[in-house]
């Protein structure tokens, strides 16, 4: 519903697409160093979009993390701080959009009833309409698109239309990279288990061998030390054999 109680699902509702943008987005997965970076470019993307030479659109995109909102990409910086603004009000369009999972129109400021305080701090900064369209990430997460205009009714039906086909193809590849990322979070996780796991049993052997006793007994004189120097179990082993051998960096068979 828009602020007036008109309904934006005859506004196409996501049922577009744009051939060209889903080049875009294919690129921007493959380039994208993390998540940021992607929700970033993606951000510019919808700006430049919905922007016209008489109505620049600016663009913000707000995560829910723990329960609480994080303005987390924006085309510029004045869009950034316009995130921050209705995140510190804890309220408004783009937050009830993103709540509901419903696109939110607020056509003028001026006439707007609701979130009062943080309408009035909009639109002292140059804000006249916000158009909020929530991203569907099946359960990654939860994302909205914010969108700025400076102009009363800044966005036409058909721009909302665009927006929410728009925020539709960027929710698919916004998925793949939350995805890829937490592949590469686990690919890093397990890296790591491994190398801790070789230091350490190298460690292990260092000290049967050098007391001549078994492998329980050796681990044992690692944990204690480890216990007495309130210093991690691996941090112990690598320093066990940095004395015998002289290795500072331990690599594993996985290491690339």
């Amino acid at each position: 519903m828009t602020a007036h109680g008109h309904s934006t699902d005859g506004y196409g509702s996501g049922r577009r697409e744009f051939p060209d943008v889903d080049l875009r987005l294919q690129d921007m997965v493959l380039d994208s160093r993390d998540i940021a970076e992607f929700l970033n470019d993606l951000a510019v993307v919808a700006a430049s979009r919905l922007s016209t030479p008489g109505n620049p659109v600016l663009c913000g995109v707000t995560v829910i993390r723990h329960k609480r909102p994080e303005a987390v990409a924006s085309s510029d910086s004045e869009a950034h701080s316009l995130d921050e603004l209705q995140n510190g009000f804890g309220d408004g369009p783009c937050l009830t959009a993103l709540r509901t999972q419903t696109t939110l129109l607020v056509p003028d400021l001026v006439r707007e009833h609701r979130w009062e305080a943080y309408v009035r701090a909009a639109a002292a900064r140059g804000v006249s309409s916000i158009l909020a369209v929530p991203m569907d990430i099946a359960g990654e997460a939860e994302a909205v698109l914010n969108l700025y205009s400076g102009r009363v009714n800044g966005f036409s039906a058909d721009d909302i239309a665009t927006a929410e086909a728009f925020a539709g193809q960027a929710a698919g590849s916004l998925k793949l990279v939350l995805r890829i990322t937490q592949l590469s979070e686990a690919r890093n996780d397990l890296a790591l288990a491994l190398k801790s796991r070789t230091t350490i049993d190298m460690a292990i052997g260092a000290i049967m061998a050098e007391n001549r006793c078994t492998r329980d007994t050796a681990f044992g004189i690692l944990t204690k030390a480890s216990s007495t120097r309130n210093v991690k179990l691996r941090e112990v082993a690598a320093a066990v054999i940095a004395s015998i051998s002289g290795e500072n960096e331990i690599g594993t068979y996985f290491d690339e």
